[in-house]
């Protein structure tokens, strides 16, 4: 999630306020079998960059933790191969303020009857599902919503510094506005 950062000073004081800003473009529905919504405009979500696992213990090192990126690293891949682990076999793990990851299965076609069905014939494979939980719950998120391109085609003064992308691969016409999650 982008989001924009204000340093301002009181009294020789730096305060730092993050605004969630989730970006969304819009996109016209021309699916022909789905007949009541062709032609209707949808939002979509934008993702700015991907960060893998090393760059997710290192933001999280810079959060005045007194583990080192390596500790974080070590528990993300553990945790990561346990959610895995325990979600295959039928056990759904929960992670607070986050999400509640599930299997699935994704099917090619469903059997006319239960003694017609085959795994080979009707499913395709599996998948790992996650729904959010808590603030990350359907309708609890309390988020600005930006368009993109109205973002990138106007220009954002804010009082005070905006912070600028750390990241590589960050989009940086979102850092000279303050976004990005490098900051």
């Amino acid at each position: 999630m982008s989001y924009l950062c204000i340093v301002f000073h009181t009294n020789g004081v730096s305060f730092k306020m993050l605004l969630l800003m989730l970006l969304y473009t819009l996109k016209e529905n021309k699916n022909e079998k789905l007949p009541d919504a062709k032609g209707l405009w949808y939002a979509y979500a934008i993702t700015t960059q991907m960060m893998d696992v090393d760059g997710l213990a290192a933001h999280m090192a810079g959060h005045n933790t007194p583990f080192s990126k390596g500790a974080i690293k070590g528990m993300i891949t553990d945790m990561a191969f346990c959610i895995k682990e325990l979600c295959l076999q039928g056990i759904s793990v929960k992670i607070d303020d986050l999400a509640i990851f599930s299997i699935g299965i994704k099917n090619k076609v469903g059997a006319k009857s239960e003694k017609e069905f085959s795994i080979a014939k009707n499913i395709e494979g599996y998948k790992l599902r996650s729904r959010g939980t808590g603030e990350l719950a359907a309708g609890n998120l309390d988020v600005e919503m930006k368009k993109v391109s109205s973002l990138l085609a106007s220009e954002m003064q804010v009082p005070g510094e905006v912070g600028r992308c750390r990241s590589p691969g960050a989009d940086h016409r979102l850092c000279e506005l303050g976004g990005g999650p490098g900051y």
